[in-house]
């Protein structure tokens, strides 16, 4: 190819784009410029893509920025990835992309839009009116941009319209390649952690009321959320509403580092030789890696429960708390109540994800005509909504699941199995028992919601990671 008319061609066409960028006239284009011609070209958010891919890995000096050269040899591979990806979203491969495909794409990750919205997408690419995107205009409008794969574009894509596919609480994020090679991942893993760890200790009080609640209540003690929260106290002081919550925090890091690594390894053995995965597939891929992680780390949910639930004086630590168990009831202890654990992810994941795409596409399908930015409280209020819904649905699970780790602690409580826990509850108290506690669940999601986002997004600036 090279020396071709084809070659040439393309050469001067570089040519020109590099003249347009230096605009200091030295021969090079350094970040600055590159940064205002994305601007000027109405490139999205410069910074984050000048930063993330524009310049070679391997130079010295960014700073410097390309001379011609190098900036023509950058651009040559650009285009041989995006060629890739166009033809990948060219699902009939007749060198278009239209209206049609646009949405299939979306379909293909759970998205939902309107003809409206994806003529919207398109009109932004289309130059030439035909309501079509051929090779050339897709080159140009992406050719500075940090896209590596399909998915990618179609994160890009929901960047430029604001769509959010939802992923619920037991589907781990989703990283592109060009974060696995920067290193962006693991950064907002971190900070995801640490938003974890400070927004349990904030809501602690309201989780240790609700497990106490879940054990302790019953038709015959009315225990209520003021009664319960001066029960706690009386019993062992304005510190003891934390309890519990050391273990809590600590189980982040583990769960979430094999959550992570167990969703890429089922997320690849479904895919295949597919591009991407449908949302269906991301919903079995993120419940096994969720149920996954469960398995490995449940000692420490019963240990949990066991802590939070403890008299003072009872347990003189954590590795006290589990030699005990370990010494009384013998190892299956620490597996109590992990067969309704597991199956409470299904509908919690599943309801979770459901009721968010249908809020989101709801919103956007009746006030989006302007713009199709909800605004960080819309998307803070669909997942709190969401969230809610999944709790409700999978509740009674997570009943019977703390029960059933706290059964050997509670005198004169039934040693009973998952379905005889349930017979008992239904037969004693009716279908309300399987919702004791619910109450300061709910009242602690917005809080957690809220201490969550903004711990996340001030760690993720401090780690030097750049929202999409």
């Amino acid at each position: 190819m090279r020396g071709g008319p084809a070659d040439a061609e393309r050469r001067q066409r570089w040519g020109r784009l590099f003249e347009e960028l230096d605009s200091n006239k030295d021969g090079r284009v350094d970040m600055h410029e590159l940064r205002q011609g994305l601007a000027r070209l109405g490139g999205g958010d410069p910074d984050r893509d000048a930063q993330q891919g524009l310049l070679p890995e391997d130079d010295a000096d960014p700073d410097s920025g390309l001379d011609l050269e190098e900036f023509t040899q950058y651009l040559q591979e650009r285009e041989q990835r995006l060629l890739l990806l166009f033809h990948s979203l060219d699902h009939n491969q007749d060198g278009h992309i239209d209206v049609s495909e646009i949405q299939q794409s979306f379909r293909a990750l759970g998205i939902s839009i309107s003809l409206e919205q994806a003529e919207r997408i398109l009109h932004s690419i289309d130059r030439d009116g035909t309501m079509t995107i051929d090779w050339q205009e897709w080159r140009d409008h992406f050719l500075l941009h940090s896209l590596e794969n399909v998915e990618d574009v179609l994160y890009f894509w929901k960047h430029s319209t604001v769509l959010d596919i939802g992923e619920s609480l037991t589907v781990p994020d989703e990283f592109s390649e060009q974060e696995k090679l920067t290193g962006t991942w693991w950064r907002q893993l971190v900070a995801g952690a640490v938003a974890g760890a400070v927004s349990r200790t904030g809501t602690a009080p309201l989780d240790r009321l609700k497990v106490f609640m879940q054990v302790h209540a019953s038709k015959t003690n009315r225990l209520n959320i003021l009664g319960g929260l001066r029960s706690m106290v009386r019993e062992g002081g304005v510190r003891s509403l934390w309890r519990g919550n050391g273990i809590n925090v600590l189980k982040i890091a583990p769960e979430s580092a094999i959550k992570f690594m167990a969703y890429e390894q089922i997320k690849r053995a479904i895919r295949g030789q597919q591009e991407t995965l449908h949302v269906q597939e991301r919903f079995v891929a993120g419940s096994l890696a969720g149920a996954t992680a469960q398995t490995i780390i449940y000692p420490m949910e019963v240990l949990k429960t066991r802590l939070t639930l403890r008299r003072t004086g009872q347990y003189k630590g954590l590795l006290d708390c589990a030699w005990r168990i370990l010494e009384q009831e013998g190892p299956r202890a620490f597996y109590r109540g992990y067969l309704p654990n597991v199956l409470g992810i299904i509908p919690y994941a599943g309801i979770d994800l459901a009721v968010y795409e249908t809020l989101k596409n709801q919103w956007l399908q009746q006030y989006s005509h302007d713009s199709a930015d909800p605004g960080i409280l819309v998307l803070l209020a669909c997942g709190t909504i969401s969230s809610t819904c999944g709790q409700i649905a999978s509740y009674p699970l997570a009943l019977v699941r703390t029960r059933m780790q706290a059964q050997a602690s509670v005198e004169g409580a039934p040693q009973l199995s998952m379905l005889g826990l349930l017979r008992h509850i239904l037969s004693q108290e009716g279908v309300p028992g399987l919702y004791r506690g619910i109450a300061p669940n709910f009242m602690k999601v917005i809080p957690a919601v809220s201490i969550s986002y903004v711990v996340y997004e001030n760690m993720k600036q401090a780690l030097g990671v750049t929202s999409r």
